[in-house]
């Protein structure tokens, strides 16, 4: 399966299964995040900024004070595929 091809439910209980803390609603896969301060939280969005940039692919960030939630799903696909999965887990990589 290439990563732009849109998850099969076979491919998508795969990737969910490799993706834990990342919980499925509709078409597109999320996970919150929560900071001690504001600039923590800003900070860790930079981050995920350069390691969208670096994958080529862009999830939706959500920012309220101390919480930013993260919703990947490819927009040109309007469906999952596996570049989302890809990103969830250099993300998860990169909280350790």
């Amino acid at each position: 399966m290439d990563t732009t091809d849109e998850c099969t439910a076979a491919d998508l209980a795969d990737h969910l299964a490799r993706c834990p803390v990342w919980e499925l609603d509709g078409k597109e896969i999320g996970r919150t995040f929560e900071f001690e301060s504001f600039p923590e939280a800003i900070d860790f969005v930079n981050e995920v900024a350069g390691i969208a940039e670096d994958a080529g692919h862009h999830p939706d960030i959500n920012i309220h004070y101390l919480r930013v939630t993260l919703r990947l799903t490819t927009h040109s696909k309007g469906a999952l595929t596996g570049k989302d999965f890809e990103l969830a887990r250099r993300i998860d990589n990169f909280v350790g």
